[in-house]
């Protein structure tokens, strides 16, 4: 799996203006895209999973275009195949946990019925180990229990890699670690890429096979797991 983002976006609000200018390549297994709050993060992470348009420049997937500027070529998110984890996992609250992974699957905003998804959905609460409490609301789960549930219903589609979103901030410390070794085993076991942002160095450490340094909506720096520098 490779990506090549060249891309420019400016945002303006509250008074303040920000311009993203992004250009960088990986075919690493796990990439990390690292930097201080505000540095462009979210935004670099949004325009490759199609939720944000950026104003210039291009997306290759695996050398495919999802988008293109100057060719008009902008594949809808869902056409993408990029299972995405929000950093507050966007749970909805009214579902069950066997609902929300099944939420993935359909086209439209009606709710699955409380047995819906099928052996998709049935898949990952087993791998999850999510049985138990597969007919819980999120309110009745663990951190763990909430990271779990989301990570299936972003895996349910089959993506062909996973993009995080900040996947353990809001998780304490000792749960963190856990969640750290889970992912990675998780990540081991079905061999998916992954492309993770953060600003945690624990994070990069870990999942950083190459790592993406963004300061200021500018790629600082491109180094792999091993330390050789690349621009």
């Amino acid at each position: 799996m490779s990506f090549e983002v060249r891309i420019r976006k400016r945002v303006e609000g509250g008074g303040r203006r920000f311009e993203l200018d992004v250009a960088f390549g990986t075919d690493a297994r796990r990439t990390v895209i690292h930097g201080p709050s505000g540095a462009g993060k979210s935004l670099t992470l949004q325009a490759i999973a199609g939720l944000l348009k950026p104003d210039e420049g291009a997306i290759h997937i695996d050398g495919q275009p999802v988008f293109d500027s100057a060719s008009g070529i902008d594949v809808p998110a869902r056409e993408r195949r990029l299972g995405f984890l929000f950093q507050d996992y966007a749970l909805f609250p009214q579902l069950t946990v066997r609902q929300n992974i099944a939420f993935a699957l359909k086209r439209g905003w009606l709710n699955p019925s409380r047995h819906e998804g099928g052996e998709a959905v049935d898949r990952w609460i087993q791998a999850f180990e999510l049985e138990r409490v597969a007919q819980q609301r999120p309110h009745q789960l663990s951190g763990g229990q909430r990271q779990r549930t989301a990570l299936a219903r972003a895996l349910v589609n089959e993506p062909r890699a996973l993009l995080l979103d900040e996947p353990f901030s809001a998780l304490d410390p000792e749960l963190r670690g856990r969640m750290r070794a889970e992912l990675d085993t998780l990540l081991e076991r079905i061999g998916m890429p992954m492309l993770m942002i953060t600003h945690d160095p624990e994070d990069v450490a870990w999942f950083g096979d190459r790592r993406v340094m963004l300061r200021e909506g500018v790629v600082r720096g491109v180094t792999s797991s091993g330390g050789s520098a690349r621009s």
